[in-house]
């Protein structure tokens, strides 16, 4: 199964140094149930996007509690075996957990199939976004036309080869 792990360049960099995704449990998106009936098609690569996305929206919900991390979304691409990741039953068309599924162990970054990172020019809107997305969840709609702004951003992909050049 390809579930999709947000992070910050600063968890990346840590996971490198381990060898491995972690601390468990890990959350991570994917093609769930809950999703595929949200997104209502049947095109897995519309629906893997789809869970991609929500994986970049919670690396800026992480970017927005590390001030430190340097202001770009970063989400891995692993494959795990089905059954490692699982959805939560009671939060199944909750709109916020749509795709959401935990994994109970460490994944090495080995089984990492890709790095989806923002480019440098995106740091300036994500920042931006990171620091509105406190306001955006209590009403703001200007806050919220920010957050959104985030999303103009594409994902780029990097092999996992590429990672040592990623985290410098």
């Amino acid at each position: 199964m390809r579930v999709y792990v947000p992070l910050t360049l600063s968890a990346l960099a840590e996971a490198h140094k381990e060898g491995q995704l972690g601390p468990t449990p890990l959350t991570a998106y994917a093609v769930t149930p809950a999703l595929r009936e949200w997104y209502v098609s049947d095109d897995i690569e519309e629906l893997e996007y789809a869970a991609l996305s929500r994986a970049a929206q919670a690396s800026l919900r992480l970017l927005a509690v590390d001030p430190q991390a340097p202001r770009r979304r970063v989400v891995v691409a692993v494959d795990v075996p089905d059954g490692q990741a699982v959805a939560d039953p009671d939060r199944g068309l909750d709109q916020s957990a749509l795709g959401e599924v935990r994994i109970k162990a460490a994944v090495p970054l080995a089984k990492a199939a890709a790095v989806h990172l923002d480019a440098d020019d995106a740091e300036r809107d994500i920042a931006a976004a990171a620091d509105a997305l406190g306001a955006a969840d209590l009403g703001d709609d200007d806050a919220q036309f920010t957050v959104d702004g985030a999303e103009d951003h594409e994902l780029l992909w990097y092999a996992t080869q590429e990672i040592p050049n990623l985290i410098e």
